[in-house]
């Protein structure tokens, strides 16, 4: 099998209900004919999603949404596009949704396409969070900065985005009284979180606010290894679970039970049953829970047997 392209996007541009349903309508047949899998969340303020397949198709999917938005001059900078390759299938499916948003902040007054702070481009990156009077902020959620992160980075420890103007409120505009006026350097996977995190701390008065354009996955793919201030692997949305440096998949694989990340050194704890429980969900669930985790798992590897030996 051919590589496959993975990108990753998302615009943050007003969209009418007659420009969204047509997205809606047209992409799954776009993305039938490219033979593309991923999911695309469309809402009012913009689009957001993951797709994978053979580089035509994807590019084709692309091309088609920067041409239905409303981008203006600059509509190939505006549909933020960060690119990786896998060498299989990182998607079972296609899906095309409405959302309320395409990242959910909870606060409707909050609109990126009309305020945002300071992009960064990663080249710039290293020079502002060297800085000794930057704040930087990971914008992610817990389970994510846990596997990884830039060095030095403030962890909100917020389980959903929609924890982030809490903790902002709470912590944040507090440690900024007390350090002075710093500036905030944020980031996140893609781009969009920080980006939609500095347009909030714009309009509650939070000072100079940057955000890392392309986020953490643009970073990784034009700043060398050798060069770089990221520590571990950055999780994805995707089979992959993770990539490391070089944007390949990394160590961690996804507890099926509670759907979050497993390092190979917490497979290997005398508490680990594959698709039944891991360290982060021993106390979560009961034993009937863990019962059908354990029949399910049974039929994945009955149905990995048999496609292994039709493949033989």
């Amino acid at each position: 099998m051919s590589r496959l392209l993975v990108a990753a996007f998302y615009a943050f541009t007003p969209l009418d209900d007659a420009r969204r349903e047509a997205l809606l309508e047209a992409l799954p047949a776009l993305a039938r004919e490219g033979r593309v899998l991923g999911s695309v969340l469309v809402a009012h303020e913009g689009v957001n999603g993951t797709i994978s397949g053979p580089e035509p198709g994807v590019d084709a999917v692309l091309d088609y949404m920067r041409s239905s938005l409303d981008l203006g001059d600059d509509h190939y900078a505006r549909l933020e596009v960060k690119r990786s390759w896998a060498d299989q299938p990182v998607f079972r499916r296609f899906k095309a949704r409405r959302k309320k948003e395409i990242v959910t902040i909870g606060i409707s007054r909050v609109d990126p396409s009309a305020s945002v702070g300071t992009y960064v481009d990663p080249q710039d990156w290293n020079a502002l969070v060297d800085d000794p009077n930057t704040l930087v902020i990971d914008t992610r959620n817990s389970y994510e900065t846990a596997i990884g992160t830039f060095d030095g980075a403030i962890d909100p420890g917020t389980e959903s985005f929609r924890d982030f103007p809490q903790w902002a409120e709470q912590t944040l505009r507090p440690m900024l009284e007390q350090q002075g006026n710093k500036r905030i350097a944020m980031f996140c996977t893609g781009g969009i979180r920080c980006e939609k995190a500095s347009s909030y701390l714009q309009q509650e008065g939070f000072g100079e606010v940057h955000h890392l354009r392309g986020g953490i996955l643009k970073y990784l793919e034009q700043v060398p290894e050798s060069e770089s201030r990221w520590q571990g692997e950055c999780f994805v949305f995707d089979q992959r679970v993770a990539l490391n440096h070089r944007l390949e998949p990394g160590e961690y694989s996804l507890c099926h039970a509670c759907g979050l990340p497993v390092s190979a050194e917490q497979r290997n704890l005398p508490s680990f049953i594959k698709g039944v429980q891991c360290l982060h969900c021993l106390d979560r669930f009961t034993d009937a829970d863990r019962e059908r985790f354990a029949m399910r798992q049974r039929q994945i590897d009955q149905r990995s047997v048999s496609m292994k030996a039709a493949k033989d």
